[in-house]
């Protein structure tokens, strides 16, 4: 069974001005999102500037985030590391503080073999009982999960049970869901081609667009799940300029821009992601006012 089936979303780490987490406020958006009907909270992960948490505040972030959300959705807590060893220890933190599930990114920077890909995932599912999504964002990592790969893992480490698939390649996604069955739990990490990756047979979504528009991104994967093909693509393609936008610098600045216009308060990110360009915040702003969200 999935660990979670729709939309999840890769929330961000509020900060206060000074760059500490802001703890009040993450509570604040666990509970917007859970309201909003989001499916999954997935909690430091790239969205939530891991890469900048210390082990100390990741360990807290995660106990937080399980701690806000009181079982109501599922927890996926973000524990990737280009060091195995490092990934081991904060897999195992956010078991102990009660995760339902891993997302762990591939090393990145070392560029490890498809055969070091499957000594670093083996090693680190040996070490947890917890169910672990692989997350595959080459454009990020350098490194690329190739759907052999995928598919020995899925068949092979019992709790290695699904795939955040960030490639933006349909067709590599596709081989991986021909070479494990369908058995693989397919995740979009790609807002722009969700439905595109439930027609292959994704079971949802962990997604940036979710920050802003939860209850949109829940809508669209209900709809396709409950067959309603047309309705599920046409809230796809009306998000598309939002999409595009909220890539339009690297990811989170884009977003946080986005929920700060929203008046949720959620502060800069952390060194070395800079605050967005002006005329690219400008352009965002108008493009959420189309899209129909209101703005502080």
């Amino acid at each position: 069974m999935a660990i979670f089936k729709g939309a999840g979303v890769a929330i961000v780490t509020p900060m206060k001005e000074n760059l500490e987490v802001n703890y009040d406020k993450l509570e604040e958006l666990i509970d917007f999102q859970i309201k909003e009907g989001t499916d999954s909270i997935i909690i430091a992960g790239t969205t939530g500037e891991s890469s900048t948490l210390s082990m100390e505040e990741h360990k807290e972030v995660i106990e937080a985030a399980v701690r806000f959300t009181g079982h109501r959705v599922p927890v996926v807590a973000g524990t990737g590391s280009n060091c195995t060893k490092t990934a081991i220890q904060l897999s195992k933190e956010a078991e102990e503080a009660g995760a339902d599930g891993l997302l762990i990114v591939t090393p990145y920077y070392n560029k490890a073999t498809q055969a070091g890909l499957i000594g670093h995932y083996t090693q680190i599912a040996d070490e947890v009982k917890l169910p672990i999504i692989m997350y595959n964002v080459p454009g990020r990592t350098g490194c690329n999960i190739l759907p052999e790969t995928a598919a020995y893992l899925n068949r092979n480490v019992d709790n290695i049970v699904g795939l955040k698939e960030a490639t933006g390649n349909v067709s590599q996604a596709a081989k991986t869901m021909y070479l494990t069955d369908g058995k693989l739990d397919m995740y979009s990490g790609e807002d722009g081609i969700v439905v595109p990756l439930l027609a292959i047979g994704a079971v949802g979504v962990i997604s940036v667009w979710s920050n802003i528009a939860p209850k949109q991104v829940h809508d669209m994967c209900m709809k396709f799940f409950e067959g309603d093909i047309a309705g599920a693509a046409k809230l796809q393609l009306e998000a598309e300029p939002l999409v595009d936008a909220l890539f339009s610098e690297v990811n989170p600045i884009p977003v946080k821009k986005a929920l700060n216009l929203m008046g949720m308060q959620v502060g800069p990110a952390r060194a070395p992601l800079s605050e967005m360009e002006e005329g690219r915040a400008a352009k965002l702003a108008d493009i959420m006012k189309a899209y129909g969200l209101k703005l502080a």
